[in-house]
């Protein structure tokens, strides 16, 4: 019974951390949003891509490493995916967005590492139109 009384907290105090951590971070977020209003543009660019966006924590200790600041693993910058649209001064109405939502269930893995390591499979959307 005592058995029992523990793994249940246990449990109850996981949950718990894993819904402030969904709170604190949010699931979508735009790098870079630019509404620009121009009536000429040659082309529409567009795609999205799948990355990895996991973290380390900067104090890598188990159990510590649930409360000290991550550090990502792999930079994503707006720039190298808007790249793929074209020469930068020719972007207008540029938008980059990236989706964590994937990244809820994978947080398993920070668990699973004690808080020291989380896996997130991100996705990546860009967009922009290319002026003549």
């Amino acid at each position: 019974m005592p058995q029992q009384t523990m793994v249940r907290k246990w449990t109850v105090c996981l949950a718990s951390m894993t819904s402030m951590m969904l709170v604190v971070t949010g699931c979508v977020k735009d790098l870079v949003r630019d509404d620009v209003k121009r009536p000429q543009t040659a082309a529409h660019c567009s795609g999205s891509e799948g990355v990895d966006d996991s973290s380390i924590a900067v104090l890598p200790v188990p159990f510590v490493a649930f409360f000290v600041p991550h550090a990502d693993l792999h930079e994503i910058r707006a720039d190298d995916y808007l790249r793929r649209c074209g020469e930068p001064s020719k972007l207008i109405n540029r938008q980059v967005t990236i989706n964590r939502t994937a990244c809820i269930p994978a947080g398993l893995t920070r668990i699973i590492t004690l808080g020291i390591w989380q896996w997130c499979p991100a996705r990546i959307s860009w967009e922009a139109d290319v002026t003549s």
